[in-house]
């Protein structure tokens, strides 16, 4: 029985220390770094060449920045395709705008540069299997402070909230407050087996990617109030 293909991952960054040290710490653990970028025109590129399983993108990069890259990589898999890389924006900063407008564009979370070796490690073998939103605490900050907007107008419903059923809306609003799966098999009183099988079905009936996704979901209609409280709306 052959071994599985390991792990492969592009790295862009404009910074060529911050590609050369992530790319030891990836390489130590058996990741496989496929290609190097410096913009996110090289990013793109290097995705189309190499078809990686994660990418780590800077978000201000010279030319293409990281939020077009971002959005040009997944339009190219396809709307809400599992089969495209998993991205993972690289920022300086955990309440940055640009995070926000990335992470609506289809990155799957985030880490800030100066995450540890063991975290980097995890958050990249972790961010491809679609079980664990990164950094679920901060995202849902992130998500709350630039998502929600004090004169807006009510946002709309998504047309396939009432396909989800009543525990499925629960575990959809849990998930907007950065709730792991344990956390929510707590919560529930329910096995995290079955808090699993319950977000795979939620991202498959509204036809998104993964957790990030579904918790931008969550306040763009409404279902997650600023403060993470739960809103009215009920599909």
């Amino acid at each position: 029985m052959s071994a599985p293909a390991p792990l492969r991952a592009v790295i862009a960054d404009d910074q060529a220390l911050v590609r050369t040290g992530f790319g030891m710490i990836l390489a130590a653990d058996g990741i496989e770094v496929a290609a190097e970028a410096a913009d996110g025109a090289e990013a793109l590129a290097a995705v189309r060449r190499t078809r990686p399983d994660v990418v780590l993108m800077d978000i201000r990069m010279p030319g293409m920045d990281g939020i077009e890259a971002t959005r040009r990589i997944l339009a190219d898999a396809g709307p809400h395709s599992p089969a495209g890389p998993r991205i993972i924006i690289l920022t300086t900063y955990d309440l940055d705008h640009y995070v926000y407008a990335a992470l609506t564009a289809g990155a799957s979370g985030f880490l800030l540069k100066d995450v540890s070796p063991e975290h980097l490690v995890a958050a990249v073998r972790l961010v491809r299997s679609g079980d664990a939103l990164l950094a679920p605490a901060i995202t849902r900050r992130l998500i709350e402070r630039f998502a929600q907007r004090t004169e807006a107008p009510a946002a709309p419903a998504h047309r396939d909230l009432p396909a989800l059923t009543p525990r499925e809306l629960e575990v959809l609003r849990l998930l907007g407050t950065g709730l792991s799966n344990a956390e929510l098999a707590e919560r529930l009183f329910l096995s995290p087996t079955t808090v699993k099988t319950h977000i795979g079905r939620i991202l498959s009936k509204l036809g998104l990617r993964d957790r990030v996704q579904a918790v931008v979901l969550a306040y763009e209609t409404g279902l997650i109030a600023p403060g993470g409280g739960g809103g009215e709306r009920t599909g």
